[in-house]
């Protein structure tokens, strides 16, 4: 089975770079921005477990790679996201927001 998703991809300063790009370039990836790819995925188990398999066997994982994956699911129609190496961090935008009060300190 083919499934199209989209591939997000952090390495770091010295992370796999050539591996991804191999695995991308083998999958026939179309870029979508700095690290960013859209390629169809073919598989025979579950996506996520059958890409993840896939893309550790060509591309050396560290504790510092994130790889986040979007697809429809095919059940609920909807789109979906998670992160299969890797977590979650603090965005470089925070603290931008002017929609902060401004607190007001006084002497007690």
């Amino acid at each position: 089975m083919k499934r199209a998703i989209w591939i997000s991809y952090d390495f770091g300063v010295r992370g796999d770079y050539e591996g991804i790009y191999t695995w991308l370039d083998d999958h026939d990836a179309i870029e979508c921005g700095d690290s960013i790819a859209f390629l169809k995925f073919e598989f025979s188990g579950e996506l996520i477990q059958d890409l993840k398999k896939d893309i550790k066997d060509s591309v050396n994982v560290t504790k510092k790679t994130r790889i986040y994956v979007i697809w429809r699911d095919t059940m609920t129609k909807k789109m979906k996201g998670r992160f299969i190496f890797g977590t979650r961090k603090s965005p470089p935008w925070t603290g931008y927001s002017s929609g902060e009060e401004e607190i007001e300190d006084e002497e007690s």
